[in-house]
């Protein structure tokens, strides 16, 4: 027996890791696998401190980031992306083999595998036929659980979770710490929750840079909380989580120029989401759930055979079938109109 199967965690021996989109796919040309921004924008960097560590938590960078969200910066906390704020509150809140956290399946996969790794247990409350919170039984089953991740708009669906059904389950779970991952609210044509941190002590708003601000490379993300929140998981966070370039990036991200960028682009790829799912009304794919994201998430009659002839022809696009209560699902990115043309002819021509 190897000395890593003699010392390893027992728990661990059973863990699947997440497969990202870039761990479980390789080469093609087009990617629409990932649910990434197809707009690279240029940034410039000052590498005269590259010596040096960064700070903790930049100032100039959260201050930007909680103006842009909306709230006070003691209110803010900065991350290497939102799994590691998935991660931070896991730690902070939850005592390994004893405590649970509660998701909503079909949900984003890192919730459960992050409670996994650290030994937490998962309570799984599946949503509704029409992909919305079955909130009695969230509330519920909540008594037991210390932390609850609720994903608004959703990936891997692209629906956004009624708000009501997202109060009700903080008014009655009080003694739980909500989570609402918003990594694509820019997308949505619905309402941030993120006013609500003041009124509610046990709420979390998840954020990134990773999708609308076409970031996804600088691994950029924030939790919102109530001061006491942030103060706890400071205990918890690595002495410098955030690369200087990451920082410098971040910040120029949230320059008044930039986020009008931001805005234009947004709307140009909701406006190519409209014509991908018109145009594949021509075909048999059969749209699962409308999206408040920049995906678009489709069943077909074989998903394993589509990914596979999409990606013969250097096209990527997400099977999304192992998803709870998802048989034969596949997730489409949006990307840039020439991505998207390429896109429509190939699934004209793979149901021709």
């Amino acid at each position: 027996m190897s000395i890593v199967n003699q010392l390893q965690r027992q728990h661990l021996k059973q863990l699947t890791p997440y497969a990202s989109a870039r761990r479980s796919m390789s080469g093609g040309n087009i990617w629409l696998n990932a649910n990434e921004s197809p707009y690279s924008n240029s940034y410039s960097v000052d590498d005269s401190k590259l010596n040096r560590y960064p700070e903790f938590q930049s100032k100039p960078l959260n201050q930007a980031y909680a103006e842009y969200a909306g709230i006070d910066a003691s209110q803010l906390l900065s991350s290497r992306g939102s799994d590691e704020g998935i991660e931070l509150l896991i730690r902070a809140f939850c005592e390994p083999g004893q405590d649970k956290v509660l998701i909503c399946p079909p949900t984003y996969g890192m919730y459960a595998i992050s409670a996994k790794t650290f030994a937490v247990g998962v309570t799984e409350v599946p949503l509704l036929n029409n992909w919305q919170l079955d909130t009695e039984a969230v509330i519920e089953a909540s008594a037991e659980c210390k932390v609850i991740f609720l994903c608004s708009p959703s990936n891997p669906l692209g629906n956004a979770l009624n708000t009501d059904d997202i109060e009700q389950v903080l008014q009655h779970s009080p003694r739980s710490i909500v989570v609402v991952d918003e990594a694509y609210i820019e997308f949505s044509s619905g309402d941030s929750v993120v006013n609500w941190l003041e009124r509610y002590p046990n709420l979390v708003v998840l954020r990134t840079l990773s999708k609308a601000f076409a970031l996804a490379g600088i691994r950029c993300g924030f939790l919102l909380a109530n001061d006491e929140i942030i103060e706890l998981l400071q205990k918890v966070l690595a002495p410098y989580p955030l690369p200087d370039p990451t920082v410098q990036i971040a910040v120029h991200a949230l320059q008044t120029s930039s986020l009008e960028r931001l805005q234009q682009q947004v709307a140009s790829l909701l406006s190519e989401r409209t014509r991908v799912q018109k145009n594949l009304e021509q075909t048999p794919l059969t749209l699962v759930s409308e999206s408040d994201t920049n995906f678009l998430l489709y069943e077909c009659e074989d998903a394993a055979d589509l990914v596979k002839a999409l990606a013969d022809n250097g096209l990527l696009v997400r099977n999304q079938s192992a998803q709870r209560g998802l048989d034969n699902v596949v997730r489409i990115t949006i990307g840039n109109a020439a991505e998207n043309d390429e896109l429509i002819q190939q699934l004209k021509d793979y149901f021709s």
